[in-house]
């Protein structure tokens, strides 16, 4: 047997056993009554990727034993979940694994201009916006996404994974529209096809170009999902919301059950560009573009990175919001006496303070027990995320994952 293939089939057996541990019955139990708004302990989640520095560090290719590209793209998934696993954070691991289809379209490319940036040459440094649309004629080089899978690169792709461990996990292939998450926020596309500073001037010096163009943006996207139902390409599978999309209202996540209207899934949507934009311009210039988007869906949660502090009042006119993000520069009890028991609060302490800079148990232990009685009474779970280090030691998740879960049963 090949060397690649037997590595993967190691792993997946792996993950298989993990997969179908009782406790992840027990999690997919408490976050269902969680995302329903019934009380539940606080739950707690970890979460990481392929953008944040250290994993490319602890994942990068040369950390990897499969040595042909395809199986070592497969053998770093497989990896990662089996990390996720040993966090001890109530994250599920469901019992297959995922084939993107190939798509047309992605990141940088989706509005047909290609987007571009001038990077610092250094690692982790700060690139800046080198925006395709750098006056307003400029407008007529974009065209909205289309919904078009090449079907022989995907099955190629599929077939080749199942030979390998198809026998151990079912390949579950996700043929989900391009517009899904940060490609159908508009806030993300639009900072990169204008750039971030000219998109604040435009609000004041252009509103009528610029609310043309989100015009422009809001029909493709909801276009290119709509042509994905239409073809019966949206699935269990296929629905986000930056935690875990259970809950008793919508059907759970499955494998390969496709045909889905969007009014059966969860949406993921954000405006971290808009974070210092002020309640009522975030209204004007990107919430209602946005709401034609969401409300397709049947639940939805609602922020990234940015502070919506002062926003929860403008976020009620989402018909189906469930979970509101409050992020690190988030006043918690303010988020938390505003959303009452109407939303789950999604609540995002300060990376740096939990694992990135040193470990300090005491402060890790002060910062969740006063977070936690600030939210006391609300429907929160603990989300530690957007962390680019951890200084060399990986393990401090799992360490920080059994403190806050020491904490909120304190609590």
């Amino acid at each position: 047997m090949n060397r690649d293939i037997t590595i993967l089939r190691d792993l997946a057996q792996q993950y298989a056993a993990a997969a179908a541990q009782p406790v992840q019955n027990e999690r997919r139990a408490l976050w269902t009554r969680h995302n329903s708004r019934k009380q539940t302990r606080p739950l707690v989640l970890a979460t990481f990727g392929m953008w944040n520095v250290w994993c490319r560090a602890v994942f990068a290719d040369e950390r990897m034993q499969c040595r042909d590209p395809f199986y070592c793209g497969y053998e770093r998934a497989l990896r990662m979940l089996l990390f996720q696993d040993r966090i001890g954070d109530d994250s599920i691991l469901e019992p297959w694994i995922t084939v993107r289809a190939a798509v047309q379209g992605g990141w940088g490319k989706a509005w047909g201009v290609q987007q571009a940036h001038t990077m610092p040459g250094v690692e982790g440094g700060a690139w800046k916006f080198d925006p395709p649309i750098k006056a307003w004629r400029d407008v007529q080089k974009l065209t909205a996404p289309a919904h078009v899978i090449d079907e022989e690169a995907t099955q190629r792709e599929a077939s080749r994974l199942h030979e390998a461990i198809g026998d151990i996990l079912p390949i579950n292939i996700s043929r989900g529209p391009l517009c899904q998450n940060f490609l159908a926020d508009i806030s993300t596309d639009i900072a990169q096809l204008r750039g971030l500073e000219q998109l604040m001037i435009d609000m004041y010096e252009s509103p009528r170009e610029l609310h043309a163009l989100l015009a422009f943006m809001r029909d493709g996207i909801i276009a290119n999902q709509a042509q994905a139902e239409r073809a019966g390409d949206w699935g269990l599978a296929d629905q986000h919301n930056q935690a875990v999309p259970y809950c008793e209202e919508l059907t759970p996540p499955a494998a390969n059950v496709a045909n889905q209207p969007r009014k059966n899934l969860w949406y993921f949507c954000a405006a971290q560009e808009f974070t210092l934009i002020s309640p009522a311009m975030h209204e004007e210039f990107m919430l209602r573009y946005q709401l034609p988007i969401i409300s397709a869906f049947g639940l939805s949660a609602y922020g990234c990175c940015e502070d919506l502090t002062k926003k929860i009042d403008m976020l009620r006119q989402i018909p189906n919001l469930r979970i509101i993000a409050v992020t690190p520069r988030a006043d918690v009890r303010r988020c938390a006496e505003q959303i009452g028991t109407d939303y789950v609060m999604s609540w995002r302490p300060n990376p740096t303070d939990m694992v990135c800079c040193g470990f300090d148990e005491a402060l890790i232990r002060r910062t969740i027990r006063e977070g936690l009685a600030a939210c006391k009474g609300c429907h929160v779970h603990v989300h530690l995320k957007d962390v680019e280090t951890v200084e060399g030691a990986p393990e401090r998740l799992a360490k920080w994952a059994r403190i806050v879960r020491d904490v909120a049963d304190a609590c």
